[in-house]
């Protein structure tokens, strides 16, 4: 691996960010943002071959929408969709070695706000209006950069700074419990001796003397050991360390984003009581026309029973005739 610089791996880091979040987010696509409409206008401008008075009149007799017929295209959401993803993810990803990042962030997209809004009313042709619940995949793509986030952070402290080096020899090593003799711990032993042929340096006696033993910022054995140049315990320990902080800090932010999740919910507490009292409303009307409609069927089999008669009531019985006798009369 490439060495880093004498400040540690989160200065270069730190650099890097300022770069991108500076120059590229705040200044060129702010730049990019006004000059390329501004650009293109100025070229069908060229392109067109009537004078500025002559466009002025033209514009008073046109309408509305063959007006914005000379603006640009709109070529959808995507692009300021992405710019988004990508300072989002430069912002959450790298924030332990640029705290200030979501500053820079902040400024960026409050002026860009602007330079959107006058882009899409006075540059832009207007959209076609469509409806949409949400950002659609775009929010999978921010939820995964955060939760992809805790993990490139958690990494970036443990392997690229000197505190976890640092609590270890606090905790473990140090004779009285503070860093006094840190330096020392983190510099390992060489023989030179050892050089191997034509990797020696050319003025040995550049100091004044014989040089026998020097030192590197390494956890390896002492040449004298059983193991020379090997990795030492030391070197295991910190990085068990390190990936222990790596798990300990992964959980403790999922849950921590967890519980403010929970607490921040994404519909307000009026607005959720809101939608719970027209869904009980709903369903009371639904149970009200169920009720109603079961009251009507009831109310037409009885009137059928009612106007129906039985087979009795349709044919009247018959009177009886009485029986004739013939008498004989004497």
């Amino acid at each position: 691996m490439e060495e880093c610089a004498h400040a540690g791996c989160l200065m270069e880091l730190c650099i890097q960010l300022c770069i991108t979040m500076l120059g590229k987010q705040l200044i060129q696509n702010n730049l990019f943002e006004i000059g390329i409409p501004k650009l293109k206008k100025l070229l069908r401008r060229r392109k067109s071959e009537m004078d500025t008075k002559q466009e002025e009149e033209l514009n008073k007799t046109l309408q509305r929408h063959e007006k914005d017929h000379f603006l640009g295209p709109f070529v959808g959401l995507s692009p300021e969709y992405m710019e988004m993803i990508i300072q989002f993810g430069m912002v959450t990803l790298f924030v332990a070695s640029f705290p200030l990042a979501p500053l820079f962030a902040l400024l960026n997209n409050i002026i860009e706000i602007r330079l959107d809004a006058k882009k899409f009313v006075m540059e832009l042709r207007r959209p076609i209006a469509a409806k949409a619940k949400d950002i659609g995949i775009w929010y999978n793509l921010l939820r995964g950069l955060s939760k992809v986030a805790v993990i490139v952070n958690a990494f970036v402290i443990s392997f690229t700074s000197d505190f976890i080096p640092r609590l270890v020899y606090q905790y473990m090593y140090s004779p009285d419990g503070t860093m006094h003799g840190f330096i020392n711990h983190t510099l390992s032993y060489f023989n030179v001796s050892d050089f191997q042929p034509g990797t020696e340096p050319l003025q040995p006696m550049h100091l004044g003397y014989h040089v026998e033993i020097c030192r590197y910022k390494d956890y390896r054995e002492p040449p004298w050991s059983s193991t020379p140049y090997e990795l030492s315990k030391e070197f295991w320990a910190i990085l068990a360390a390190r990936l222990a902080f790596v798990i300990v800090f992964q959980n403790v932010v999922m849950l921590m984003s967890d519980f403010v999740d929970w607490l921040i919910p994404d519909i307000p507490k009026d607005i959720s009581l809101q939608i719970h009292k027209e869904k009980i409303l709903m369903v009371e009307l639904f149970m009200k026309e169920e009720q109603g409609k079961r009251l009507a069927a009831r109310d037409n089999h009885n009137q059928d029973n009612f106007t129906s008669p039985s087979s009795a009531d349709q044919s009247p019985p018959q009177p009886r005739s009485r029986p004739v006798s013939h008498a004989n009369c004497y």
